[in-house]
């Protein structure tokens, strides 16, 4: 799967906060959101939509505001990937770390590996 399809699976599972999510999901997730962070950054410039005295950048805030619900739903089942709360998220670098971390192979207490899930996909093909 190339980036943009991780990316817009995110967004089509953007109210699943139960389950996990594997490193790419989670990563190309990110990856394709920070592109998208620095073209609608750019966009507010080019249009004149940033405003210098509060510093906000319309276009930008509304993106932001867009990706705001998915981006915690894909980070709370990342963390259950790894056999953490949701609330882990929360705790700064930790999560990072977490997050960079291989899943827990075989099913956890909250779900089934989603390597496994793509894997039966992929054979029934």
């Amino acid at each position: 799967m190339n980036p943009m399809q991780w990316f817009l699976i995110v967004l089509k599972k953007y109210n699943v906060f139960t389950g996990r999510a594997r490193r790419s999901e989670y990563w190309y997730f990110v990856l394709v959101n920070l592109f998208n962070s620095f073209l609608t950054s750019y966009m507010d410039t080019t249009f004149g939509t940033f405003d210098e005295e509060t510093k906000i950048g319309y276009i930008n805030m509304a993106y932001a505001m867009v990706v705001l619900i998915p981006n915690i739903a894909v980070n709370i089942r990342r963390m259950h990937d790894v056999g953490k709360s949701g609330w882990y998220m929360l705790i700064p670098i930790y999560n990072i770390v977490l997050a960079a971390t291989p899943g827990v192979v075989g099913e956890n207490q909250y779900g089934s590996d989603p390597k496994d899930e793509e894997m039966d996909l992929t054979i029934s093909d």
